[in-house]
């Protein structure tokens, strides 16, 4: 688990600190010169794919804030929309900052669930969490375009890391290698945006993952839709508040490659049923079961 050592091309967490300390550089800018030189493309190409991707993120929450949204088994949409009418009703119990968070999150999430277009980051399931955070701060503190698509590559790092050492794979590991993924990549990303050290991010990367570790695949009817749009916006939510933890100094007690390694070991152990097959958590209650049948 020695995190300075590369696996398949990726670089553990403690790697990836190292080497940006070292460089004097951020995690984003030694991701994004990595790619440079692996793929042989110019920095302009990159940013510019890059930056497609963030323009994919806009518009998938735009259309998921369609009042009129749904999905085609009827299980997902126009939450999204009640959530922002609530906020502009003055019904919510959270800032504006929160607000935005929940609301593109749920946004994204419904727009995939009625086969919209999104960027699966890490994947189609947890699609909502890293827009959501990068946006609402690009908003919240007015931050450049410029450095949002920078941070993108501090997800894509982040997320390869986990994907290398674990996995992203509901089906494999759980929600918790979905949505605990995005969540601890949003998180590690969001301290950069906001000025924090690569090892700052590394601690908020670990902190994000330790909360949602053991979370469960159960979707109900086998569908990306009820638990998993609610999913998104707790881990967004999560995942500011590990971000914001690391940004005051407070530190993990065990490092990010750890958590990342005590994932892979709860996937592995998790049984068949609470990964991804509908055959057991919410999707085996009497309502689940009901819903599915309906469905059917």
């Amino acid at each position: 688990m020695d995190g300075t050592n590369r696996r398949n091309g990726a670089y553990g967490m403690a790697g990836m600190v190292a080497e940006a300390e070292m460089q004097g550089i951020s995690i984003s800018e030694l991701i994004l010169s990595g790619q440079i030189r692996d793929l042989a493309l110019t920095r302009e190409i990159l940013m510019e794919k890059m930056r497609h991707r963030l323009q994919v993120m806009r518009e998938g929450i735009e259309a998921g804030l369609d009042p009129y949204l749904r999905s085609v088994s009827g299980l997902s949409g126009g939450n999204a929309w009640r959530l922002k009418q609530a906020q502009q009703e003055g019904k919510l119990a959270a800032d504006t900052f929160s607000a935005g968070l929940m609301i593109r999150a749920m946004a994204m999430s419904e727009n995939n669930a009625a086969m919209g277009r999104i960027v699966a980051c890490p994947t189609a399931g947890s699609c909502g969490i890293v827009p959501a955070v990068l946006l609402s701060l690009m908003e919240a503190r007015n931050i450049p375009e410029e450095r949002v698509v920078m941070a993108l590559f501090h997800v894509a790092g982040v997320g390869m890391v986990i994907a290398d050492q674990a996995t992203v794979s509901g089906a494999q590991g759980g929600c918790q290698a979905e949505c605990g993924s995005a969540c601890a990549m949003a998180a590690s990303a969001a301290v950069e945006l906001l000025g924090g050290t690569p090892r700052m991010s590394a601690h908020a990367c670990a902190i994000a993952l330790k909360t949602l570790l053991g979370l469960v695949c159960d979707p109900v009817a086998g569908l990306v839709e009820v638990p998993c749009a609610k999913r998104n916006v707790s881990g967004a939510v999560n995942a500011m508040a590990a971000a914001n933890m690391a940004l005051a100094g407070i530190e993990s007690a065990i490092p990010a490659d750890e958590v990342i390694w005590a994932m892979k070991q709860i996937g592995d152990g998790m049984s068949g049923t609470l990964k991804e097959t509908a055959k057991g958590g919410l999707a085996v209650t009497p309502t689940g079961l009901r819903i599915a049948a309906e469905i059917r």
